[in-house]
């Protein structure tokens, strides 16, 4: 009954309109539509409709490096020596976790040939070679800049009607899939017109939903959708999407440890087993190393243009300081990489870990234990030098053949390790040095951005 209703409803306002193009034959088509009720091919909208219903080919970006197109199921890939088969979207995370394997090494990724793609229109097309792949890949945009928007959806079904020029009803066509409805409009000529069932839903990538009920109302919902998710427009097979609640509830769950550390200008992975971070309910973030000094700052995690994006701050220098995108959570571990530079970062969750921090009795026990050898942060040093605190409070520079060359004095504060009355070899050492670790074996202390290492040396 309400689809005779409707059908009747649309062919009453229809005839309307005929009858004002009757009496006014010199005014334009255009401007006889309900724009509200009737759509021609040219309509802004119309092109709002392809681009949302378009085929999403950012999925297995991991696999073909183009979002605009994806490869059909089954294929088969080759992860250095692993030959991968891969039948379904599942399949897709077996790829990924060959690929974290070799993530620094070098190894061969070869797709078997022939494949067969679908494009954005859905059309399908085979491919013989990586050279054609490539070349179609190219031109793909990539980055978010391509024209599917793919962070709102339709609720389907969805009743479609057409007409010819005369506004004569010529198809009513129920569309229950995205491939339905992009096949139905490429079938369109430039003369029909189309006309939709209204009300219909939308869906959003955050999980809300809206209703509208004419044409104008769905190019603004439409609208409203962009940027509500991460589309993974790049080749980037780490880019996983998250949301800013889930990655803020994951972070405070346990203590996170620093597992892994590369700089963008180093090629070897660092492997930093002994730094940790601790994040707090009211924005506060603990790190410490191996008996290291706790240091206290701020974190923040925000969505930007759909992905997640972790900022912290020390006030004291740390290279872990800056935003982070995240880009990959498996379980036990957050993958992150910094927005200005190419560094990376792997945490590893550690719910045991207990912090074992430097007091200030550590730090004068164990300075005054044995002598101490003085490098810079790079284990360099103009001169070899060892240091001599004694339980006395009393500071001597030896040479290589333990000579003092210099004396002074040293006092603990907190973690603030304050040398001073030297007046020559290390006469510009004087002053306040914030022990960030002191490890069995050796020391780490900072004053501003200079930092030293103190190994020990307890040979007679």
């Amino acid at each position: 009954m309400k689809r005779i209703v409707n059908l009747s409803l649309m062919a009453f306002l229809l005839g309307m309109t005929m009858f004002l193009v009757s009496c006014q034959e010199e005014e334009p088509l255009e401007e006889s539509i309900d724009q509200e009720l009737t759509l021609t091919m040219e309509n802004d909208v119309v092109s709002l409709l392809k681009n949302m219903v378009a085929n999403d080919g950012s999925y297995d970006n991991i696999i073909d490096g183009a979002s605009c197109f994806d490869v059909n199921f089954p294929y088969e890939i080759r992860i250095g020596e692993e030959k991968i088969t891969v039948n379904s979207y599942e399949d897709l995370k077996t790829v990924e976790e060959a690929l974290d394997l070799l993530e620094d090494k070098d190894f061969v990724r070869q797709l078997i040939f022939p494949v067969t793609l679908t494009m954005a229109d859905y059309t399908q097309l085979t491919i013989e070679d990586g050279d054609e792949l490539n070349s179609l890949a190219e031109q793909c945009l990539e980055g978010g800049a391509d024209e599917d928007l793919e962070c709102v959806d339709i609720a389907y079904p969805l009743t479609l009607f057409t007409y010819n020029p005369n506004f004569q009803l010529t198809n009513t066509v129920e569309v229950n899939a995205d491939v339905e409805f992009r096949r139905f409009i490429a079938g369109l000529t430039e003369n029909d017109l189309l006309s939709i069932e209204f009300p219909i839903q939308l869906h959003y990538a955050d999980s809300t939903s809206i209703s509208v009920n004419s044409n104008s109302e769905l190019a603004n919902a439409i609208e409203q959708g962009r940027g509500l998710c991460d589309e993974d427009d790049d080749i980037d097979h780490n880019d996983d999407d998250f949301t800013q609640a889930h990655l803020e509830e994951l972070l405070l769950i346990c203590p996170w440890a620093v597992s892994r550390y590369t700089t963008s200008n180093s090629e070897a992975t660092q492997y930093v087993e002994s730094h940790h971070f601790t994040f707090l309910q009211d924005g506060k973030v603990l790190t410490q190393a191996a008996y290291g000094y706790e240091i206290e700052g701020e974190w923040a995690v925000e969505m930007i243009e759909g992905r997640a994006q972790l900022s912290v701050y020390f006030d004291d220098k740390s290279d872990y300081n800056g935003a982070w995108w995240v880009y990959e959570i498996i379980p036990g571990k957050i993958r992150l990489k910094n927005v200005e530079e190419e560094n990376k970062l792997t945490l590893e969750k550690d719910c045991e870990y207990r912090p074992d921090t430097c007091s200030e009795e550590q730090i004068m026990q164990g300075l005054s234990d044995c002598k101490w050898t003085i490098l810079n942060e790079n284990n360099t040093f103009f001169e070899e030098l060892a240091l001599n605190f004694t339980t006395e409070g009393g500071l001597y520079v030896e040479n290589a053949n333990g000579t003092v060359v210099d004396e002074g004095s040293w006092s603990v504060t907190g973690n603030v390790v304050v040398i001073s009355q030297l007046s020559k070899t290390l006469a510009n050492y004087i002053g306040e040095w914030k022990v960030l670790e002191c490890g069995l074996d050796s020391y780490k202390l900072s004053r501003g951005e200079e930092i030293i290492v103190l190994h020990k040396n307890c040979e007679e």
